[in-house]
């Protein structure tokens, strides 16, 4: 296993160096740069921008030559080199690039374009909002969906089976922002019932309260953000879970183990578990890191939550590309990793397996 394991690690190298060569390349033919927007700004004043922060953030040259060019029918060819240099757009492309690797293999992520702060530290201010949502719902979905699936499966074409797939195929049909928008017109004090909070994942007296109260104003502001976000990941894992324990509960091996006398429950949960299990378990990295970075943008917005896939979104927009890059490099390292485990989980899970005398 040592083997594989190193194998492993290698060849997160090349996956990763790939990654971030191919969007670093697209990002070359995107119109609109960070420069692009400080121009467009600087020459329409009146007309707003998405640069939200003013150029205040943009460092002393940048702000005394906004002020002096600011109703100027055109800028000065050396503003624009000033911003060059300032971005790091001076260098050629493949400079860049390298450079960008270089200090990125030692986790140093430089600083936002248009706020000046460290992008690790905007990633650590906004991680509790993602982490309570992403970790909280994968722990929720696999508590509740593993043990109904597997519920499911054993009493397959019974009335229980039926009526629960129709209802959480109905709420995986339901998107999650509409469902999202339906709990605060109902429970937020939209226009009946004011049950829950409506932003945030703490009261603002949060501080004040004992322990406890911490701990339950924390969970009362997160029922309706996981609701919202959990009832179709209910739906896939509970589905996925019934049809792989129904598929080996139909095997020759479960047939035998019952004709040997063991019981239901030691052949559902001493033979067809371990086996089943596997496919459940195949899907983790990818739900991991769908609910962690990305999968809750719109439900950030309903709730007003600032997290990492606001942040992401935020940055895109801005064409903050030092953002961008960072948080690009730090999912695909965590979610290399994630595999890795869920290979190592497949051994545990069923010793049987060796990844060790396979190919990579």
């Amino acid at each position: 296993m040592g083997a594989y394991i190193l194998k492993r690690l290698l060849l997160m190298i090349p996956t990763l160096l790939g990654v971030m060569l191919l969007t670093f390349v697209i990002i070359q033919f995107v119109p609109g740069g960070p420069i692009e927007q400080i121009i467009s700004q600087l020459e329409n004043p009146e007309g707003g921008s998405r640069l939200d922060s003013g150029n205040e953030n943009l460092g002393q040259d940048s702000s005394e030559v906004t002020s002096k060019y600011r109703g100027a029918q055109g800028l000065d060819p050396e503003f624009i080199k000033k911003l060059e240099v300032q971005f790091g757009f001076d260098k050629p492309a493949h400079e860049r690039f390298l450079l960008m690797l270089w200090n990125y293999l030692r986790f140093d992520f430089g600083e936002s374009y248009f706020t000046s702060r460290p992008v690790v530290s905007l990633i650590a201010e906004k991680m509790p909002v993602s982490a309570s949502l992403g970790v909280w719902l994968m722990l929720i979905t696999y508590l509740v969906s593993v043990p109904l699936g597997i519920r499911k499966a054993v009493s397959d074409g019974s009335r229980f089976d039926i009526w629960t797939s129709g209802v959480i195929i109905i709420g995986y049909a339901i998107p999650n922002f509409i469902l999202a928008i339906f709990l605060i017109v109902f429970f937020a004090g939209g226009s009946y019932w004011d049950w829950f909070p409506l932003r945030g994942l703490t009261s603002d007296n949060f501080a004040s309260l004992s322990p406890l109260e911490k701990l339950l104003d924390y969970a009362w502001h997160l029922i309706l953000p996981l609701t919202a976000i959990g009832v179709s990941s209910f739906a896939t894992m509970t589905l996925l879970t019934k049809n792989s324990f129904l598929d080996e509960i139909k095997k020759q091996y479960v047939m035998t183990a019952r004709a040997k006398g063991l019981s239901e429950r030691r052949v559902l949960y001493g033979h067809v578990f371990r086996n089943a299990m596997l496919l459940v378990i195949s899907g983790f990295p990818g739900a991991f890191l769908g609910a962690f970075f990305s999968g809750a943008l719109l439900i950030e917005q309903v709730f007003s939550l600032d997290g990492l896939g606001y942040l992401m979104f935020r940055a895109v927009e801005k064409r903050d590309y030092a953002v961008v890059f960072a948080n690009l490099y730090i999912m695909t390292l965590i979610g290399l990793f994630i595999a890795l485990i869920s290979d190592l989980t497949y051994t545990w899970i069923d010793p049987r397996i060796d990844f060790e005398s396979r190919e990579v």
